[in-house]
């Protein structure tokens, strides 16, 4: 008899959510930082921030004053040539296909 047995193994790696959030974090970082760059977002920092004092009291965060540029969506009318298709009613000719019962005339 024949053994048909193979010695192939697989290895499959598998990677752990680690590197797809991190793929995914840069992408956003990417794209944010196209929208300042290209000046559709822009900041203003009006209050400078600070470290916190050496009591109880916490540190204070920047006021920020955001602007973002407006997206207008509408429609306007223009002319474009659009084809028309016509249908036609013409009188033809096609074969027909029938079962006739043998004790028929």
């Amino acid at each position: 008899m024949s053994d048909y047995r193979t010695t192939d193994t697989v290895v499959v790696k598998r990677r752990g959510p680690g590197r797809t959030i991190a793929i995914v974090l840069l992408v956003i970082a990417v794209i944010v930082g196209l929208l300042f760059a290209t000046g559709f977002w822009s900041a203003d920092v009006t209050k400078s921030g600070a470290l916190p004092e050496v009591s109880v009291k916490g540190g204070a965060l920047p006021k920020v004053d955001m602007d973002s540029k407006e997206v207008v969506v509408g429609t306007s009318k223009t002319t474009v040539e659009v084809p028309k298709v016509k249908t036609e009613t013409e009188t033809v000719e096609v074969p027909t296909v029938g079962v006739k019962d043998n004790g028929e005339k």
